[in-house]
């Protein structure tokens, strides 16, 4: 199944991210779950391999490799840390903002930053008040000379804490047309950053408040023109949002199977391995057909959106179906483990905890739905993967990785 979507570059890839999240971030987990503070170090580092530049193009410093080279990036990383997987798929929704309505210039400045791993971008829509419905934002950003006047705050902003350049949407006017995104340096006076909560899980991420109190940036720094901050919200969510949270769902979801079929082979009961029993083996047997269909949905998915195909509907899909099947497939895993499973050495309870942390972002598995009813009844609004598709069609790369990744890299 893998193989149908995937070329050997792309299972090189694999495997030289794999053998980098056993290496350089297995060891770390241990104090991320203890601390449960941000990874700043372990962030920059991941950064610095040139992952985060995936979907940017060659011209601009990335690798010019697509969405499903990203994914599977995104999933061996969430594979040994969900928090890690998380940090790399806050990061890409930050570069989507840029590809899908940066001008020129903001490519030529942001872009190859971010590729070279010296800038963390992020994404900030969502405020208390309003929670996920855009539309009732309140952050405002006023027109002052050659400048804008932002005032407000944003919540649950991925990579809060790590990030360097925020793309914030904004009310500049009335209504849908109301919304602007801009660019904003986390170093800008009149912007600050609410306290580090820790959460459930994805210790070691950050998701937490930017505060804008009358923090002045340049007009320079809006995206796109005035009004287009919904599109900018809507087309990063669900053209990098979707799918990089599919993959860290589809990570998680590995890891589980994993550890609980390694569990059933060591694990002895009546004189023989915990796997012999059939109500186990139905377990696994469930777990394994959850965690194939949900790959499959999620490179689906991504194979047509990389050929610049309208896929809106398979982005919504495999969301659902990965965060839904490692929800199902963890808590089976926890099952299986029975109480031992309850305990902090063994990480079943952590891939628990971590899987629901995927339910929210980029639309509820209820949102998810609500949209896939309305393409049923062929109401929905128009496919972003559509609209975009020249910015989001990725040739299949030919050169050998080493060369493609040469950008950022410090291994």
């Amino acid at each position: 199944m893998e193989r149908y979507f995937t070329s050997g570059w792309h299972e090189n890839l694999r495997l030289r991210v794999r053998e980098f999240a056993e290496r350089e971030v297995r060891p770390r987990v241990a104090e991320m779950e203890a601390s449960r503070t941000v990874a700043h170090e372990l962030s920059r580092l991941i950064a610095r391999q040139g992952w985060i530049g995936v979907t940017i193009g060659r011209e601009y410093g990335g690798m010019g490799a697509g969405h499903l080279a990203k994914t599977i990036i995104i999933e061996e990383l969430a594979r040994v840390s969900g928090a890690m997987g998380a940090m790399v798929q806050a990061s890409q929704l930050g570069v989507a903002k840029i590809i899908h309505f940066g001008n020129e210039l903001q490519k030529r400045t942001w872009l190859p930053r971010v590729a070279a791993g010296v800038c963390l971008p992020t994404i900030a829509v969502t405020e208390v008040e309003s929670g996920g419905h855009v539309l009732g934002m309140r952050t405002t950003a006023v027109r002052d000379g050659d400048d804008y006047i932002l005032n407000g705050h944003k919540i649950f902003v991925g990579n809060s804490h790590v990030g360097d350049l925020h793309g914030v949407v904004v009310r500049t006017g009335e209504g849908s047309r109301g919304l602007s995104a801009f660019l904003v340096e986390a170093d800008r006076p009149g912007f600050s950053l609410g306290e580090h909560r820790p959460a459930m899980g994805l210790h070691g991420f950050s998701f937490g408040k930017l505060l804008f109190d009358n923090c002045r940036v340049p007009a320079s720094n809006l995206l796109g023109v005035e009004g287009q901050g919904l599109s900018v919200a809507y087309s990063s969510s669900i053209l990098y949002g979707r799918p990089n949270l599919t993959a860290v769902s589809l990570g998680i979801h590995q890891a589980a199977f994993e550890e609980t079929a390694a569990l059933c082979l060591k694990r002895e009961r009546y004189g023989a391995p915990l796997g012999e029993l059939n109500n186990i083996k139905l377990k696994l047997g469930r777990m394994k057909s959850r965690l194939m269909t949900a790959r499959l949905a999620a490179y689906h998915a991504v194979y047509l959106l990389d050929q610049g195909l309208p896929c809106d509907t398979e982005l919504m899909n495999a969301k659902f179906l990965n965060h839904e099947s490692a929800v199902e497939s963890t808590r089976d895993a926890m099952e299986i483990h029975a109480a031992s499973g309850l305990f902090t050495d063994r990480p079943v309870e952590r891939y628990l905890r971590d899987a629901y942390h995927i339910y929210a972002p980029a639309g509820t598995s209820e949102i998810q739905l609500l949209r896939l009813g309305e393409e049923a009844l062929g109401t929905a609004k128009g496919q972003w993967s559509e609209r975009l598709s020249g910015l989001v069609r990725t040739v299949r790369p030919q050169r050998p990785l080493g060369q493609l990744e040469t950008a950022g890299h410090a291994g």
